[in-house]
């Protein structure tokens, strides 16, 4: 079944609700999905607090994970620690970083500074990640993302490429922004070979790395 940890409701620019949003999510086969609205500062405390408040309902009467969590957006790169520090202090389960996509100007720097934060989770759409830049996703435990999101996938191959080579944790998810953005496990499985995911590797891709990261969200909903 599938597991995405990259999504977005009418928190931010998604156009369903989250309960609609994981409704629609189940009914496509997935087990876990991320809800994880742009924020930056600001507004993070009310956007983790009603995401739970819908989560809790949802999983009480339907059979899916839900993990709340934040995508930091086009945050200055110098006050990307701060931005994550933030959000897991009010309690995000997950904390994704926009990463530097070839198609919107994000800071050069950013996926360098979510890496070396000690709060970014996974890097979603890295862009032109660098070798540095994975070998210290690596070192510091950081899931780099393979995207199905138009324009965000322009860079999968290089993700995939260097990722492999060098041994990084590559996850494949939606960036679902409405219903159709939600994956199955046949798209999800394609987006993977179309990256150049190696065959051999796609247990680990889809399967392994998705649950490690979803028991790590987990375990920080019972601390």
């Amino acid at each position: 079944m599938v597991i995405d940890f990259h999504t977005h409701t009418y928190w931010s620019d998604g156009v369903l609700s989250p309960v609609e949003q994981a409704r629609r999510a189940l009914v496509s086969g997935y087990s876990a999905i991320g809800l994880t609205d742009h924020t930056g500062v600001g507004n993070v405390s009310h956007l983790v607090s009603e995401l739970k408040r819908d989560r809790d309902i949802v999983e009480r009467y339907w059979p899916i994970t839900v993990i709340v969590g934040v995508e930091l957006t086009h945050v200055p790169a110098d006050g990307i620690a701060e931005a994550a520090k933030a959000a897991r202090d009010a309690g995000a389960e997950i904390v994704v970083l926009h990463g530097e996509t070839t198609v919107e100007p994000v800071e050069p720097g950013s996926d360098a500074a979510a890496i070396d934060s000690g709060y970014v989770d996974l890097i979603g759409h890295p862009g032109h990640i660098t070798e540095d830049e994975v070998r210290r996703a690596i070192d510091n435990d950081v899931f780099l993302e393979i995207s199905a999101r138009s324009g965000h996938c322009l860079t999968n191959g290089h993700v995939a490429s260097l990722g492999q080579r060098l041994g990084a944790k590559l996850l494949v998810d939606s960036d679902a922004h409405s219903p159709s953005d939600l994956l199955t496990n046949d798209f999800q499985r394609s987006v993977a070979l179309g990256a150049g995911i190696d065959p051999g590797l796609m247990q680990s891709v889809l399967e392994a790395w998705p649950q490690e990261l979803l028991q790590r969200c987990l375990a920080r909903r019972e601390r």
